[in-house]
């Protein structure tokens, strides 16, 4: 989980993001900081995320990106 927290604080240093961050509803991401993002956990977690899988739900907060990531067949490590 460390990793994703790396890549969302670098996405937006200006705010603190942590499992309980509500990343689209207090409008932290946006729709270019999705497709940025979806680039990102690409290639940090070798995984392919498709189009149908960007959704409020998925982008929402950690633990909806965290699920997204393991349900493309990528690994998070909670330590």
């Amino acid at each position: 989980m460390k990793r994703l927290e790396k890549i969302l604080r670098e996405l937006h240093p200006e705010h603190k993001i942590d499992r309980h961050t509500r990343l689209i509803e207090d409008k932290i991401l946006d729709s270019l900081d999705i497709v940025t993002l979806v680039t990102d956990l690409n290639d940090e977690y070798k995984i392919s995320i498709r189009a149908e899988d960007i959704t409020p739900e998925s982008f929402g907060s950690i633990e909806g990106i965290s699920a997204l990531i393991e349900s493309r067949g990528g690994k998070i490590c909670s330590l």
